[in-house]
Parts: C-alpha cells; sequence; structure tokens
C-alpha cells in the first residue's frame, strides 16, 4: 500500500527516525485501541531518550485517542460486525446510515456518513447492546504522561485543492493503479476500505472508465481533506499556521516549549 497511502519515501526515512510505517500486515487487524496502546508504549520507551516527540498524521480520531484517550467501550461479538459488514457489500453505505438514522439518531448527527468503518462501529454497538453508540461516548480525558502542543497546518481553500488534484495525478504516474490491481483480491479488508483504493477498485469492476475513476480520487480526496479541517477546527487547542510560515511556527513552538520549562521550575 505504499502509493495509495502516500508512504514516504525512503529517501524522507533516511532523514528523520519514523515510527509505524509499514509495520503491519492487511491481514492483521488493528484499530485505534490498538494503536493508542501501541503509541504510548513507544513514546514511554522514547521519551527516556528525547525531551520532543513529533506526532503527526490526518486521522483526527486516532491523534486524539493517543492525546486525550478514548471513551469506555463494551465487548461486541465479532459476529455482529461480520454481518454488518456483509450487508455493507451487499446494500452499500446508505443502507449503514439508515439504519444508524433509527438506532443512533444523536451519534448520526455527528459521525462522518461517509466513513463505513465509522459506522458500522456504531451499529455494531447498538446492535449488540441494544443501547445507542452515543451512550457510551463520555466525554472524558485520561491522564498522560507528556504535555502535547497542537499544530495545524491549512492553506487557502483552492490552492489545497490544486495540491490534491496535483498530488493524485503524481500518484497515478507512480502506479497507483497497478498498485490496487494487486491488492484488488483483498479489497473486502478494513484496510482496503480508504479513499484512493475503492475509487480504483470500482474501475477495476467495471463500474466506470478510467477517467472517472480519476474525477472520484481527486473528488474523494478533496472532500476527505474538507472533514479533516472540519474535525481540527473543533478542537480549540490548536494553533493555526499556512505551511509556509516555517519561522513562525518555531517561534511558537519554542515559546511553548519554554512555558513549559518554566512551569517545571
Amino acid at each position: 500500500m505504499d502509493i495509495g497511502t502516500a508512504k514516504p519515501g525512503k529517501d524522507v526515512l533516511a532523514q528523520v527516525t519514523h515510527y509505524f510505517i509499514g509495520n503491519k500486515s492487511i491481514h492483521q487487524p488493528y484499530d485505534v485501541r490498538d494503536f493508542e496502546q501501541d503509541a504510548l508504549d513507544l513514546m514511554e520507551r522514547l521519551f527516556k531518550e528525547h525531551e520532543l516527540l513529533i506526532l503527526t498524521g490526518g486521522s483526527g480520531l486516532y491523534l486524539d485517542a493517543l492525546l486525550k484517550g478514548l471513551h469506555e467501550m463494551p465487548s461486541i461479538d465479532p459476529e455482529i460486525r461480520d454481518k454488518l459488514n456483509c450487508e455493507y457489500r451487499q446494500f452499500g453505505l446508505p443502507y449503514l446510515q439508515q439504519q444508524l438514522a433509527l438506532l443512533d439518531p444523536a451519534y448520526y448527527q455527528q459521525v462522518d456518513l461517509q466513513n463505513p468503518q465509522r459506522l458500522i462501529r456504531a451499529l455494531e454497538v447498538c446492535l449488540g447492546t441494544g443501547r445507542p453508540y452515543s451512550d457510551f461516548r463520555k466525554k472524558r480525558k485520561s491522564p498522560r504522561f507528556f504535555r502535547s502542543i497542537k499544530i495545524a497546518l491549512d492553506r487557502e481553500r483552492q490552492e489545497l485543492y490544486d495540491r490534491i488534484d496535483r498530488r493524485m495525478d503524481e500518484m497515478i504516474r507512480q502506479g497507483l493503479f497497478s498498485e490496487a490491481e494487486r491488492l484488488y483480491p483483498y479489497r473486502h479488508l478494513n484496510a482496503l476500505q480508504t479513499v484512493g483504493y475503492k475509487e480504483v477498485f470500482g474501475f477495476l469492476e467495471g463500474s466506470y472508465d478510467r477517467e472517472e475513476a480519476v474525477r472520484l480520487l481527486k473528488r474523494n480526496s478533496r472532500r476527505y481533506a474538507k472533514r479533516q479541517l472540519t474535525w481540527f477546527r473543533k478542537d480549540p487547542d490548536y494553533t493555526w499556521f499556512h505551511p509556509d510560515d516555517w519561522e513562525q511556527m518555531l517561534q511558537w513552538i519554542g515559546d511553548r516549549v519554554k512555558e513549559g520549562d518554566d512551569q517545571k521550575d
């Protein structure tokens, strides 16, 4: 999944030590709770050698899980998820949306309705417990052994969308369609239910031509970016910068680190 996930190249990986890059098989079940625990274990080791660590990514849910902690959720019979996955493949995303609107209208108003994994997770809790998923989503923060300085990057909307389109053109030139074709036999796995692969799978199944697949790749990538921005803007702890404002970012980070050091003293 090197191209479709925009895995950093060897030159980038050689410049600074990265973690959790290419460390899991697509066949290996892995969710946000696994990530939370793995990342906490890793950070506990790394903070023995380093004062500062950089956590970077686009998934707000995974970042929040690590920085704030997850809500306590009940254990659910895996057969319920298997059944929901089968229904998703058979009836599509609108079916999951309709079921969630019936079983948990409160969470339906909050969730990313284009994300089948989130919908299935909510539905399996509703069906497995007989209670709305939103009942279990109690706001609480878990104590952490580190302090966070939170930065978000933003561009003028048209500039951002133009860059996304150019980036997708480059991924296609690098061989995205060939990579997706190799992964096609495993398209039912959760790891492949993502923007960048689903659109090519539709082309491979004959649902539309290559030109339409490229259009959908760009459109859905732009929509995903918009959802990311919406997520992060709900968190007042983030300070926003344009990516070109490098000196200002460094100054701001330095000031926040110094403030933390002064508090320790």
